[in-house]
């Protein structure tokens, strides 16, 4: 089992920043990818930014150039600096890890992020 607990949001004003912290806990198997994905109120669930166990990072359209995903010294952090932040950006930002290779699929609980215009 993996638990991925999000950390770092907050309200913030539209140009703003904020970074966005996770980390691993239990069985982490590699080769993994984490990344991070939100979800604004009536929408679906999207991709914001992946990043691969030899750091190899995608991003969103939406925010390329803005966001950058990163990993910690270890497998087992990820983060999300989010600058130039737009309202739009408005959501429930999830940190998700997975493992296709070992059948992982894990989720965090989310982190509100709330940009003001």
């Amino acid at each position: 089992q993996v638990q991925l607990v999000e950390s770092g949001g907050g309200l913030v004003q539209a140009g703003g920043s904020l970074r966005l912290s996770c980390v691993a806990s239990g069985s982490i198997f590699l080769p993994n990818t984490m990344g991070w994905y939100r979800q604004a109120p009536g929408k679906q669930r999207e991709l914001v930014a992946t990043i691969s166990s030899t750091n190899t990072a995608s991003y969103a359209d939406s925010v390329k150039g803005r966001f950058t995903i990163s990993r910690g010294d270890t497998n087992s952090v990820v983060y999300l600096q989010m600058n130039s932040l737009k309202p739009e950006d408005t959501a429930v930002y999830y940190c998700n890890l997975l493992a296709t290779r070992w059948n992982l699929n894990s989720w965090g609980q989310g982190t509100q992020v709330s940009v003001s215009s």
